[in-house]
């Protein structure tokens, strides 16, 4: 066997093994993934420093009336922009305009999951 064949082979594997680990994930992991991707390029720069009035990541408090308010509302104020009632503002996309309508929705799931009591 070439070199080259061995290699090519190898190669063969090694992405059909990186394909099937993913291939079996489940898709509520791979969206809280992209979620928490999204949170750290973005959100964290609000909801990971209090001074800013933003509701904390994990802080179930803060997040209950929110998230009581549905997910609809949360999509709503997170994508188009949002003036809470003590002049806090949350800017649309997290003033981030390249971010996808989708990104936006994983990154609330994941703030909002993120709030919630571990389950057992």
């Amino acid at each position: 066997m070439t070199m080259f064949l061995r290699k090519s082979l190898g190669l063969a594997v090694a992405l059909l093994g990186a394909a099937s680990a993913h291939a079996g994930r489940p898709p509520e992991l791979a969206g809280f993934e992209r979620g928490r991707a999204v949170w750290l390029g973005t959100c964290q720069l609000c909801h990971a420093e209090p001074a800013t009035g933003a509701p904390q990541l994990g802080d179930a408090a803060a997040w209950a009336p929110r998230a009581a308010q549905g997910k609809a509302v949360l999509y709503q104020h997170a994508l188009e922009g949002f003036m809470g009632p003590l002049g806090d503002e949350m800017p649309a996309r997290g003033a981030n305009p390249a971010l996808s309508d989708d990104e936006v929705k994983a990154a609330v799931d994941y703030m909002v999951r993120a709030a919630q009591p571990v389950k057992p």
